[in-house]
């Protein structure tokens, strides 16, 4: 059996009627497919990705940060069985002219369901096509969200927060969360979450447990930074609160990782961390874990032990929850 690689993009855009549309590429025997192509030897997926694209639509894309998804499927060719793996990317339509290659009839965008339905006649695995669609409806389901939570320090009747916001940050179809207390000041400055020292510490951490940072939706129970590094209110979290539980509602995750006394407590009613750290809760199908803060461990040394053996005892948890993100496979033999 021979193996092959190849990597492409699915290309996306709202039509006129504000419908999702993705663009296919029509083949000279009538099938349909993304842009893709073999990835050469000295690149990577994406930069095959983008290449392909490039050559097969003269477009340029802007590749999503966080979707990326791998298949394989079978195929014949001649008497010879061979194992395609195919590493799917994400871009919004950039604008310009499509202009296919020499290789295709011409081009078409496509509805989801329609161009699910032709690949189903051909028994070809378009699951990819709805990965996409899923991940498409949290990021706006999410965008919609924080809109609306940007927008709270102008209803709040006490505002004594910081009034620029600072979103959740990852795959918006992420297996895992990482909820800490609130922004610091770097975090204030840059719009992102946990971009300062614990934030660097925390990185370290979810490697420890085999958790790439960017596969891993960061946010906080509170959004703004409180002047000062002070504990938020309890008027401030219950403002809060119901965007981080729609949060939760939208994403899905199978593993949620509390950080600190208050996280723990406002997301699973776990108090004292120092003494209830390593906790695990489940609940409605989903692992809470909690765990200390990694600015706790920062400030105080001796509790860097602690919450290095704490995300160690994580690592089968994270394992359980990525696993649903391991490429599938098509057993169907296409010729």
């Amino acid at each position: 059996m021979h193996i092959e690689y190849s990597s492409g993009f699915i290309i996306y855009r709202e039509n006129k009627s504000g419908k999702l549309e993705f663009l296919f590429l029509r083949k000279k025997n009538g099938d349909i497919d993304i842009p893709k192509g073999h990835i050469e030897k000295g690149e990577n997926a994406l930069r095959a990705a983008i290449r392909e694209t490039k050559e097969e639509t003269s477009l340029d894309v802007k590749p999503d940060r966080f979707f990326n998804i791998r298949r394989y499927y079978w195929f014949r060719f001649g008497k010879e069985t061979i194992k395609k793996y195919l590493t799917v990317f994400l871009s919004e339509y950039m604008g310009g002219e499509v202009k296919v290659s020499s290789e295709h009839e011409g081009y078409e965008w496509i509805e989801p369901a329609k161009a699910v339905a032709e690949y189903s006649k051909k028994h070809y695995n378009s699951d990819y096509i709805d990965a996409a669609v899923g991940y498409l409806e949290k990021q706006r389901l999410l965008q919609e969200l924080n809109e609306a939570y940007s927008r709270l320090p102008e209803t709040f009747r006490k505002w004594e927060l910081s009034r620029r916001f600072v979103p959740g940050e990852g795959p918006y179809n992420a297996e895992i969360m990482v909820i800490g207390q609130a922004p610091g000041a770097n975090e204030d400055d840059s719009g992102r979450p946990f971009v300062g020292r614990a934030g660097k510490l925390l990185d370290s951490l979810l490697r420890s447990a085999g958790i790439p940072r960017k596969k891993a939706y960061i946010t906080s129970v509170v959004q703004f930074f409180p002047y000062g590094n002070r504990m938020p209110t309890e008027e401030e979290i219950e403002a809060c609160k119901p965007f981080l539980f729609k949060q939760i509602s939208i994403i899905k995750p199978k593993l949620v990782i509390t950080l600190g006394s208050l996280a723990s407590m406002t997301v699973c009613g776990v108090g004292a961390i120092k003494s209830n750290h390593g906790t695990v809760v489940k609940r409605d199908g989903i692992n809470y874990f909690c765990t200390m803060h990694p600015a706790a461990a920062v400030r105080i040394k001796s509790n860097m032990p602690i919450i290095k053996g704490d995300f160690l005892k994580l690592k089968p948890l994270a394992k359980e929850a990525l696993s649903a993100k391991k490429e599938k496979g098509n057993q169907n033999l296409a010729s």
